[in-house]
């Protein structure tokens, strides 16, 4: 699989314009990334920009804290697939994984596993950084469990992102059959490599072109 295509081309802080969303789209149209990852807000006008091309839209759900019910997170992937994307990443509830309550994070990923059903991907984002590793080991437990494509690091909104410790872990506990996306600081070609290196098969960064050219990024996500 080539470079661009492991990389979801991403826009998701607050006070993003349609200028850079414009932006966002033609950069991935250029290099042939994998998707544009970008607030629901934007996903009809980037399935429309993106028609006819091999760029996928991907949106978030229950972004960034995964603390919205349900059900909620259920009509957010009904409305975003509607919309036109066909990849959602959905936030676990965090609070509940550390109350021990798996029945319950069970149910959040497969509310929207069930609401994506054939019509789109779905990513699992645990949020490694506020996690110890038997809780990130239950999480992508609990996500292979209730039918998702992908279990991911990180929002990149949190107090860390993606690390080579926290992808190799995911990919030991997950297998072969279940994407890893390392999401969350990967700014460089260098950085890229280090997550590919330890299993990630998608990666989620804002900082695509300066990858791809071998530059460096200071963005955070």
């Amino acid at each position: 699989m080539s470079m661009a295509k492991m990389i979801d081309h991403t826009i998701l802080k607050a006070d993003a314009v349609k200028q850079e969303i414009t932006k966002l789209i033609e950069e991935a149209k250029k290099y042939e990334f994998a998707s544009v990852c970008i607030n629901p807000t934007w996903v009809s006008y980037a399935a429309e920009q993106l028609a006819g091309t091999p760029v996928k839209v991907c949106t978030v759900i229950g972004f960034p804290l995964g603390a919205t019910t349900s059900a909620v997170k259920a009509f957010e992937t009904k409305d975003a697939i509607a919309n036109g994307a066909t990849e959602v990443d959905m936030v676990i509830n965090i609070g509940a994984l550390k109350d021990n309550n798996d029945e319950l994070v069970f149910n959040d990923i497969k509310a929207v596993v069930d609401a994506a059903a054939g019509k789109a991907l779905v990513k699992v984002i645990i949020e490694t950084c506020l996690l110890s590793d038997e809780e990130k080991v239950r999480a992508c437990e609990l996500s292979v469990k209730a039918g998702a494509d992908f279990v991911k690091t990180s929002t990149g909104f949190s107090t860390g992102g993606a690390t080579p410790a926290d992808v190799a872990l995911m990919r030991k506990t997950v297998g072969d059959k279940t994407g890893v996306k390392a999401s969350g600081g990967v700014r460089s070609l260098e950085d890229m490599n280090a997550m590919v290196e330890a299993g990630a098969n998608r990666i989620g960064a804002s900082s695509g072109v300066k990858i791809m050219e071998g530059g460096q990024s200071t963005s955070s996500y």
